[in-house]
C-alpha cells in the first residue's frame, strides 16, 4: 500500500505541477481574450439571467437556477473552509492572490463548458438530456475523439467515490467528533439516509433540494463572514496588504508557519482555487446540460456566476477571516485553522465553520452523485444508473470511518486526469464557443434597435 501511495503521490506531483498549472491559467486566459472579458464584464447581466431563470425556459430537465445550484451543490463544499486554509498555510497569504486571478480567468472557462454543453447535449435511452466533456468531445470533435470523452468519464466515476463522496462524508464526520463529539459511524449512517433520500430521487429531486438549500447556506455563510469582517474593519486594509505583497514576494517564517516561495504561493493559490470552484475540471457543465434552455449562451452566463460566488465571495471571505485573525502563523492548517481562525474573531466562530463545513460537504456529496451517475450512465449506459446511486450510498458510512490520506491523494489526482481532456476539448471547440457568443449579442443588440 505504501507503494501505491507513493506512487500515486508522483503522479499527482506530476499532473498539479508546472504544465497543469500552464494549461489552466493558458486556457483561462485565452477564452478570456478571445471572448474580449465578456465574462467579466457581464457579472450583473449573469445575476439577471440567474434571477428570470428560476422558471424553465425551453427543452430541459431541471430549470437554469436549479442547475446552477446543482453545479454549485458540487462546488460550494470543503474547498472554501479546509481548502483556502491549506494554501494559505503552505503558500501563505500571497496565495489568496492566485485564487483570485484563478477565478477571474476561470469563469471563461466555466461559460465555456456550460456553452458546450448545452450546445452538444444528447437525449438518452430515457429521453432525459445529459451532456458534458464526454459528450462534447464526442460530438464536436468526433467519433475518433470519442476515446478521449470515454477517459474523462472513468476518471469521473471514479473520482466521484473520492472528493465527491469518501472525503465528504470523512470531513462531516471529523468535525462533528471533534466539536460534538459524534460517533463517525452513527454521523456517517445518518449521511447515508439523507443523501440517499436525496439522490434516488434523480436529478429532478437534486434539483429542487440544491435550489432551495444552497442560497440558504451560502447566504448565511457570506452574512456571517462579512460581519465578523466589519466587527475586524481595521484589519482589511493590512490583509490585502499582505495578500498582494506575498503574492510577488516570498512568505518569511513566522510563529508556526514554516515560510514559502513565490511559487508555493501560486501553486497552491491555483491548484486550491481549481479544486474549489472546479473551473476546468469539467464537472459542473454536466449539471448544466440538463438546464431547461434553448440557448447555449444563456446557460453559458448564467453557469460562470458559480465560480465569481464561489471562490471571489465565499472563498475570499475564508481567507481574509484566516489572515486578520493573524491564525495564518499558528501551525495549524486544514479546516483546523478556519475554525481556529474564526474562534478567535468571535465568540463561538468555531462552531460556525463545524456546521458550515457539514452542510457544504454534504451538499458536495449530492451534487457529485450526479456527476458521477452521468460518467457511468455514459460508460454503460442508462441501465448504470441505479446501481451506481445504490453503490455511492453505501459508500458513505465507510468515507466516514476511513483513515483518508491515500483517498484525499488519489481524488485529487483524478480530478487533474479530469481536467487534460476537458481543457483539451475547451480549446479546441473555442471557436464554437466565440461564434455562439458573438451571435448571442449581435442578436441581442438587434434586438434592442428593433425596440427603438
Amino acid at each position: 500500500m505504501e507503494f501505491i501511495s507513493e506512487f500515486i503521490g508522483q503522479i499527482n506531483g506530476i499532473v498539479w505541477g508546472v504544465p497543469m498549472l500552464v494549461l489552466i491559467l493558458g486556457v483561462g486566459i485565452y477564452l478570456t481574450v478571445g471572448l474580449k472579458f465578456m465574462p467579466i464584464l457581464n457579472v450583473g447581466r449573469a445575476f439577471k439571467l440567474m434571477w428570470s431563470g428560476r422558471e424553465s425556459s425551453g427543452a430541459g430537465e431541471i430549470p437554469p437556477f436549479q442547475a446552477l445550484m446543482t453545479a454549485m451543490s458540487a462546488t460550494v463544499g470543503t474547498g472554501n473552509i479546509a481548502g483556502v486554509a491549506t494554501a494559505v498555510f503552505i503558500g501563505g497569504p500571497g496565495a489568496l492572490f492566485w485564487m483570485w486571478l484563478t477565478a477571474l480567468l476561470g469563469m471563461a472557462t466555466k461559460f465555456a463548458e456550460a456553452v458546450l454543453a448545452v450546445k452538444y447535449r444528447e437525449k438518452d435511452e430515457k429521453g432525459a438530456f445529459v451532456g458534458g466533456p464526454m459528450y462534447y468531445i464526442k460530438n464536436g470533435m468526433g467519433e475518433k475523439w470519442a476515446w478521449l470523452g470515454t477517459l474523462f468519464a472513468v476518471f469521473g466515476a471514479v473520482a466521484c467515490f473520492g472528493i465527491g463522496n469518501a472525503v465528504q462524508s470523512n470531513s462531516i464526520a471529523q468535525v462533528l467528533e471533534s466539536n460534538f463529539s459524534f460517533s463517525p459511524l452513527v454521523v456517517g449512517l445518518i449521511i447515508m439516509v439523507l443523501a440517499g433520500g436525496v439522490i434516488l430521487g434523480g436529478l429532478k429531486r437534486v434539483g429542487k433540494f440544491a435550489g432551495a438549500l444552497v442560497p440558504v447556506m451560502a447566504t448565511a455563510y457570506i452574512l456571517c463572514g462579512v460581519v465578523i469582517l466589519l466587527m475586524n474593519l481595521e484589519g482589511i486594509i493590512p490583509a490585502f496588504a499582505l495578500v498582494f505583497e506575498h503574492a510577488f514576494t516570498p512568505s518569511s517564517a513566522e510563529g508556526g508557519f514554516a515560510g514559502a516561495t513565490v511559487w508555493m504561493a501560486i501553486r497552491f493559490g491555483v491548484a486550491r482555487g481549481v479544486f474549489s470552484n472546479e473551473a476546468g475540471l469539467g464537472s459542473a457543465p454536466i449539471a448544466h446540460a440538463s438546464a431547461q434552455t434553448d440557448d447555449p449562451v444563456r446557460q453559458g452566463l448564467i453557469a460562470m456566476l458559480g465560480t465569481f460566488l464561489d471562490t471571489l465571495i465565499i472563498c475570499s471571505i475564508t481567507g481574509l477571516v484566516i489572515i486578520i485573525s493573524g491564525a495564518w502563523t499558528s501551525g495549524e492548517s486544514g479546516a483546523a485553522l478556519t475554525s481556529a481562525a474564526f474562534g478567535q474573531v468571535i465568540p463561538g466562530g468555531s462552531y460556525l465553520v463545524a456546521i458550515s463545513l457539514a452542510v457544504f460537504a454534504f451538499t458536495t456529496i449530492v451534487g457529485w452523485s450526479v456527476y458521477g451517475e452521468r460518467c457511468a450512465e455514459y460508460l454503460f449506459g442508462a441501465k448504470a444508473v441505479l446501481p451506481f446511486r445504490l453503490i455511492f450510498i453505501l459508500a458513505l458510512p465507510v468515507g466516514a470511518m476511513m483513515e483518508l490520506d491515500f483517498v484525499w491523494l488519489l481524488g485529487d489526482t483524478l480530478n487533474a486526469m479530469m481536467a487534460i481532456p476537458n481543457l483539451i476539448a475547451l480549446a479546441v471547440l473555442s471557436p464554437v464557443v466565440f461564434a455562439l457568443t458573438k451571435s448571442y449579442f449581435s442578436k441581442e443588440k438587434s434586438a434592442l434597435v428593433d425596440t427603438k
